[in-house]
């Protein structure tokens, strides 16, 4: 199968593409969108070049990431304003390698419906199976994807909670490859627990998910915040792999979707919008 090369929608956006502490000093490789990248740091300066061409990219310093983009994005990278909150912890949680398409990693962290098969007595459990009605919407003003008043009963909701609760959920889906999760927080019930996923498309069929969270919790140690982050994404790339095709399909009715896809639906739909090919079985068209 061929697969034509990234396209201007897929390059204008920008992409993490590795957490800061995880860089080596000096020279290092890395792979965006097909493209090999040369690395160099020098204390905290950074600097990304093609390595084909040896072109200067931009980068910028985020959430503990560097990032940068192939081309030119109308806009800087994603704001999340609660990283800015002085009593929130900054949890990275390291880059995890899945050998599928980035928009199918997307659509899985957005979908509920998995949660008690595949995170069973963590995220889900029988027989609290189904997916209530939520509302999902594309918010035109800041061009994102969201999906609100989600709620589904946990058994453990986040590595503090004591006791099996009745979770609410919103969804964004801020850049075509980064999505971010608010969710109740089990220390503060006025406020939300804040997990992001940064998804590097290396290939269009392999990619780098980097999630990291930005927590209100002053217990759990950092090992632990990770260990059980890691444990819940490792659970999710069993099922990553094992989908076909791995390139997300966005043909109409090539996949049916059932009431609890709303979130799907609309995300692909934003991205048939915004003309992203990348990751996606438009790419072999």
């Amino acid at each position: 199968m061929t697969l034509k090369p990234a396209e201007k929608a897929a390059l204008d956006q920008w992409y993490c593409i590795d957490a800061v502490a995880d860089i080596p000093p000096g020279p290092s490789t890395n792979r965006l969108l097909g493209y090999d990248l040369a690395v160099t740091r020098k204390g905290e300066d950074f600097a990304v070049t093609r390595t084909d061409t040896a072109a200067a990219l931009p980068t910028r310093l985020r959430y503990g990431y560097l990032w940068t983009t192939l081309g030119e994005p109308a806009r800087d990278v994603l704001p999340i304003p609660e990283a800015d909150e002085e009593d929130r912890r900054l949890v990275v949680c390291g880059a995890i390698s899945v050998k599928s398409s980035a928009p199918r990693v997307v659509e899985n962290f957005l979908d509920m419906a998995h949660f008690p098969f595949v995170h069973t007595d963590i995220l889900g459990s029988e027989p609290h199976t189904e997916v209530l009605h939520y509302t999902t919407e594309i918010r035109r003003d800041i061009d994102e994807v969201w999906a609100t008043n989600c709620q589904f009963f946990q058994p453990q909701a986040a590595l503090s909670a004591k006791e099996g609760i009745m979770t609410q959920y919103q969804y964004r889906v801020a850049d075509p490859f980064a999505v971010l999760l608010y969710k109740t927080c089990p220390n503060s019930t006025n406020r939300w627990d804040v997990i992001c996923l940064f998804v590097q498309p290396v290939d269009p069929e392999f990619c780098r998910a980097h999630p990291v969270m930005f927590l209100i919790d002053e217990v759990s140690t950092v090992t632990e915040l990770v260990a059980f982050q890691q444990v819940i994404f490792l659970q999710d790339r069993i099922i990553l792999e094992n989908q076909r095709p791995l390139l997300l399909p966005l043909e109409p009715r090539a996949e049916i979707p059932t009431r609890a896809d709303a979130s799907s639906v609309a995300y692909r739909r934003w991205l048939k919008e915004k003309g992203i090919v990348y990751g996606t079985t438009a790419q072999a068209a």
